[in-house]
């Protein structure tokens, strides 16, 4: 795993970060599910897949260049393994939301619960 970090370069430091911090909001959420977390998990979630994004945009870019320069003698294999490495900021930031998404549906299951019994013990029985 530490290779595949490494191999994604830069944009998996800003994508683990924000990847970290949904994470923890979607497990407080999970535990204590209340509205006001809905608006920063929905951002932290976005921010998370842009960074993965971002990261393998320049992964891209970086590849080129090198392409173009000091590996254009190198053949094709070169970029094949270069995308591959670009991608891992893409699968990091997937499997952040995807993790996270998981915890916060745990917490929406809970909130929905929470309601139900609430409007259940303001309906006078008959």
């Amino acid at each position: 795993m530490s290779e595949a970090f490494i191999a994604g370069g830069w944009g998996m430091y800003p994508t683990l970060l924000a990847g970290l911090a949904l994470l923890g909001t979607s497990l407080r959420y999970a535990t204590r599910p209340d509205t006001r977390y809905v608006p920063l998990m929905l951002t932290l979630g976005l921010f998370t897949l842009f960074a993965g994004g971002l990261g393998f945009i320049t992964g891209i870019m970086n590849l080129l260049r090198a392409y173009a320069g000091p590996l254009s003698s190198e053949g094709p294999s070169v970029l094949f393994i270069g995308v591959q490495e670009a991608l891992h900021n893409i699968a990091l930031a997937f499997l952040m939301t995807m993790v996270s998404a998981l915890a916060a549906s745990v917490g929406a299951w809970r909130l929905a619960q929470q309601t139900r019994a609430a409007v259940a013990a303001t309906v006078p029985s008959r």
